[in-house]
């Protein structure tokens, strides 16, 4: 490190008197204050290199200081440290302009590198945003363990860019939470977040639902239909479960990522695609790429800053912040309020959670609902928890499931998916294209290619049943089977 003069701000003293020692030792002028009038003192007369704060101050948030500090001197870099560990604060923190955030405890190396850092950089123009306005109590992300405190930085840094973001972790670790908070702290803030499981669309209906079909393109499109493309115009378009994408809407996204529009299904004029794309998946992407189910090229476009979630095992200590949440969020929609005892928060810090944060959250809201003292003590908990240890996983197929069940199963899942939207309009015609194709594929596979038999197996016309193969592109290969 160069000597440099910085300026230390912390209500307390033992931490002032550790950093004075600690960075002392680089040959640094440190100056160290318990209060944010003297910190301002310091930097209105053109004193220190380099400021180093607190959030919580007896005369003044630290956070608000700092586009103070910016204004007068906006080329003074600013660290801002802080036991309020949680996602609002780290995003207020690089939104006033902070050079880096650091959760308190923090390794003292780890600050000595981000001194470091913000003595060496050349100087760069800080992000400017809206402030943020929101409650920690309605934060999307909850916790404050080591784990989190990761996740929260690297959305921090992210808030005011348009990079495109690939988010790993298990089913239930809030991926789509993440990407929420991506879109509502990020420069696309007012306009649209839509997102799109693409594990709950099938393969036939993909292009239409991702880019829209104009009127005539297909039987039964009437009218023109936005894609989710161009419903995300301006904000930000979530794709969950990319790694159940088909290849050839895989081509068709890279397409789009590589030259920046998209054409509609049956359309001509180029749509310019002004979106930030956040995917997500629980799946091995490198694997499903050395298996030849995912495009290499495709995997690099979106994997430009990775986010691996943390599974809740990995963050036990969030456990009891996490439990009161939802048994606020469930005494917020008319349940009586419920409170656990610390056994029973014991007890739930050591159960696996294969089913993450969601499978907590059932835990607490059945908890909530169906029992009436108002402390839980650990045999609730206890009879819950064995409970779910013996219950079939909500993705087994039923026994003995007929095709229309099967069917039924299928398009539930498909409308579940969007939520509070609609699919695209000429569901009817897709749907029967989706069964179509393999009824009619699996069938001259059964006649080893032979129209005529499979137009008789079917009961359909020959020349009706050519007409279809033309139309759903299916391969015919006779003498195979």
């Amino acid at each position: 490190m160069s000597a440099a003069t910085i300026l230390v701000a912390d209500d307390d003293r033992a931490i002032r008197t550790v950093l004075n020692q600690y960075l002392g030792r680089f040959g640094h002028d440190v100056r160290t204050t318990g209060t944010a009038a003297q910190l301002w003192r310091w930097v209105a007369d053109g004193e220190g290199d380099l400021v180093i704060t607190d959030v919580v101050m007896p005369d003044e948030n630290g956070l608000d200081l700092i586009p103070r500090i910016k204004k007068i001197r906006p080329d003074l870099r600013i660290i801002v440290m802080s036991a309020q560990n949680t996602l609002l604060t780290a995003v207020k923190a690089t939104e006033r302009g902070a050079f880096e955030y650091l959760p308190k405890p923090f390794d003292l190396r780890e600050l000595g590198n981000v001194v470091d850092r913000a003595l060496s950089v050349s100087t760069a123009a800080p992000i400017s945003s809206e402030q943020a306005g929101e409650d920690e109590e309605q934060l999307p992300l909850i916790g404050r363990s080591p784990a989190m405190q990761e996740i929260y930085r690297i959305l921090a840094r992210l808030m005011g860019t348009d990079l495109t973001v690939m988010i790993a972790g298990e089913s239930g670790t809030g991926k789509e939470l993440v990407a929420r908070a991506l879109h509502n702290y990020g420069k696309r803030r007012n306009a649209n977040f839509v997102a799109v499981n693409m594990a709950a669309i099938p393969r036939e209906l993909i292009e239409s639902e991702l880019f829209g079909h104009e009127k005539g393109a297909f039987t039964g499109a009437v009218n023109r239909s936005q894609g989710r493309f161009e419903q995300a115009q301006g904000g930000t378009l979530f794709l969950d479960e990319i790694g159940d994408m088909p290849l050839e809407a895989q081509t068709r996204l890279l397409r789009v990522l590589q030259e920046g529009e998209y054409t509609s299904v049956g359309g001509r004029t180029p749509i310019k695609a002004n979106v930030r794309i956040v995917a997500a998946t629980h799946r091995d992407l490198r694997q499903l790429i050395r298996q030849g189910q995912f495009r290499e090229d495709l995997f690099y476009r979106l994997n430009v800053v990775p986010i691996r979630l943390p599974p809740l095992r990995e963050r036990v200590q969030d456990i009891p912040a996490l439990a009161r949440h939802f048994l606020s969020a469930a005494a917020a929609e008319g349940l009586p309020l419920k409170s656990l005892t610390v056994e029973s928060i014991d007890r739930l810090k050591e159960h696996r959670w294969p089913g993450n944060v969601r499978e907590l959250e059932n835990v607490i809201r059945r908890i909530a609902a169906l029992y009436s003292q108002e402390v839980i003590d650990i045999s609730v908990v206890e009879q819950e928890l064995a409970d779910v240890s013996v219950a079939l996983p909500p993705s087994d197929i039923p026994a003995n499931e007929g095709m229309g069940q099967s069917v039924e199963r299928h398009l539930r899942e498909y409308f579940a998916a969007h939520k509070d939207s609609l699919p695209a309009n000429g569901l009817y015609d897709r749907v029967l294209r989706e069964i179509e194709r393999p009824l009619i594929n699996l069938t001259l596979a059964a006649t080893r290619g032979n129209q005529i038999k499979a137009s008789q197996l079917l009961g359909l016309n020959r020349n009706t049943l050519r007409k279809k193969i033309r139309e759903l592109d299916i391969p015919v290969v006779r003498g195979l089977k």
